[in-house]
């Protein structure tokens, strides 16, 4: 607990000191957001019906932008190498560079979404909804996230790659968090989204740092 601990507040610390990254993904999150009401028209309708899938891409976007810097400028310094030779676990230390992945790049923008929301006419009902649908959906990205960035460690245009590599995976989480705000909007229930997320989730969880974890040895090798 206490290596998992030091790699997250490690972290941290290190995006404390470049601070224009985690800035840059929330300005793009806010602005591509706020392009739509203003290319669409102020049509109410319209703007609660795709509000969901814009937010959803929006944040799905926003969140690939850091991603290729997740395990960069460890491997390049050979920082990771020395976590690979630590005695402490590497799929741990590894937990704790995705948690801190999470913490800067896909809880602000959970917390951000709502009054993204509001510039699309959005009810307050379905607000506490498209809040649970990222809270639960954003680390299942930065998860998947995590083994794309230990796969393309080293490789000559990898963030490129990354996307091409990520993106398909994404598109359960976008379907079913945007799906469950539509369907709150609509009246119908949310359960079943919730619950595929939710398992998401939990295969993330279980198999996403195993993975990472061999994709960065076989890298460092």
């Amino acid at each position: 607990m206490t290596a998992f601990l030091t790699a997250i507040r490690r972290d941290l610390l290190l995006v404390m000191r470049r601070k224009s990254e985690t800035l840059t993904a929330l300005f793009f999150f806010v602005v591509v957001t706020s392009l739509f009401p203003l290319a669409i028209g102020a049509d109410p309708a319209l703007l609660r019906k795709i509000a969901p899938g814009i937010i959803w891409v929006a944040a799905l976007l926003s969140a690939i932008l850091g991603l290729h810097k997740m395990f960069a400028a460890d491997y390049a310094d050979g920082t990771l190498e020395q976590m690979v030779l630590s005695p402490s676990p590497l799929f741990v230390l590894v937990g704790g560079k995705i948690v801190a992945h999470w913490l800067v790049a896909g809880l602000p923008l959970v917390l951000l979404a709502p009054l993204m929301a509001l510039q699309f006419d959005v009810s307050a009902a379905d607000l506490p909804v498209l809040l649970l649908s990222l809270l639960i959906g954003t680390p299942v990205l930065s998860l998947i996230g995590a083994i794309g960035a230990a796969l393309t460690l080293g490789v000559r245009g990898g963030g490129a790659l990354l996307s091409l590599l990520v993106l398909p995976l994404y598109i359960p989480v976008l379907i079913f968090g945007a799906g469950a705000v539509s369907a709150h909007s609509a009246g119908l229930a949310v359960s079943g989204h919730f619950s595929v997320l939710g398992a998401l989730l939990a295969l993330t969880l279980f198999c996403a740092p195993w993975a990472t974890t061999a994709a960065i040895r076989i890298a460092t090798e």
